[in-house]
């Protein structure tokens, strides 16, 4: 009979809902740090094999920590997987106690493999990634604003715009200090922006929100950020290769660097007009880009090298 423990926590802002596969008996604790020393005392002695939460928007963030130190593996997965296994497994109900156990079964079934956790430095790093992306989004909402508005309130939005870009000015200073005191960061910050067209801001971007980037190979790279393309093929249909997935957040901002490279870096600018000659879409062709961009990037980290003009293979 197999004593391996398979532990599922559903998150949420006032609480955790602890499950496991040993026993049908469910657990609830506090979402604050007497409810999370308690939660990690009683999984203490019982040595779980794998304990998996879903990402929720930073909730999990002190709990995942306090596992990880007290050495229980740990594996944060994304909520769309467990929705797609809970689907493909007929179970429809979704409740706090369900998604528990739901996550349980998931975490024996499915196994996701435990990341290492971020450092509070690492987390403090991502979370001024977040803060610089939600002041560039509330800068550009407020200039469409500007557009047929009584002078009135065109005076409001011209002060919030300065304003916001005092505090995007802050955010991206507070970045700058906190990698240039980082001995590691700095260097790769160094590697990355030898490649013509990446900047500070893709670089910053990368370092806060890619920690895997030089330390696994290309095609997980990609798929991470979500520029990996997909089979769609079934019996004699060809279906087209779709890119899904993936962090949001960074491929808009390697897009945007993407864009500037297939402009001022020779070897992706070459690749860029190579796609379209050969009568590919624009929009494909950017995507491709992006995807021989990050590969680039990854084997400079990987093998120490600043950026290199050798041509790209279509």
């Amino acid at each position: 009979m197999s004593t391996e423990l398979f532990v599922g926590i559903d998150v949420s802002k006032d609480k955790f809902d602890l499950a496991t596969t040993a026993s049908c008996k469910q657990k609830q604790f506090a979402n604050d740090k007497r409810g999370i020393a308690a939660l990690v005392k009683w999984l203490e002695g019982r040595q779980p094999t794998l304990v998996v939460l879903e990402a929720s928007g930073g909730y999990e963030t002190a709990l995942v920590g306090a596992l990880d130190a007290a050495g229980s593996p740990v594996a944060l997965t994304n909520a769309r997987k467990v929705r797609e296994f809970a689907k493909a497994d007929g179970r429809l109900a979704k409740t706090d106690a369900i998604d528990a156990a739901l996550l349980a079964d998931f975490a024996q079934r499915m196994r996701p493999q435990p990341r290492p956790v971020p450092d509070e430095q690492a987390l403090e790093l991502k979370a001024l990634a977040t803060r610089r992306r939600q002041l560039v989004d509330m800068i550009v909402a407020e200039r469409n604003h500007l557009e047929n508005v009584p002078r009135s309130i065109a005076k409001q939005i011209r002060k919030h715009l300065r304003w916001l870009k005092k505090e995007l000015a802050a955010v991206e200073k507070e970045m700058e200090d906190a990698i240039r005191s980082n001995p590691v960061w700095r260097k790769r910050v160094e590697l990355l922006q030898s490649a013509p067209g990446v900047g500070a801001v893709i670089s910053f971007a990368l370092i806060a929100e890619l920690p895997e980037l030089g330390e696994t190979d290309h095609k997980p790279i990609a798929a991470l950020v979500g520029v990996a393309p997909f089979n769609c093929d079934s019996g004699r249909h060809k279906g087209k290769r779709v890119c899904r997935g993936g962090r949001s957040d960074l491929r808009r901002s390697l897009y945007m660097g993407v864009l500037s490279a297939t402009q001022h870096n020779p070897p992706i600018r070459e690749f860029y007009q190579r796609l379209l000659d050969r009568g590919k879409p624009k929009q494909l062709a950017v995507i491709a880009c992006m995807r021989k961009l990050l590969t680039h990037l990854n084997a400079m980290i990987r093998d120490n090298r600043p950026w290199q003009n050798t041509p790209c293979q279509a």
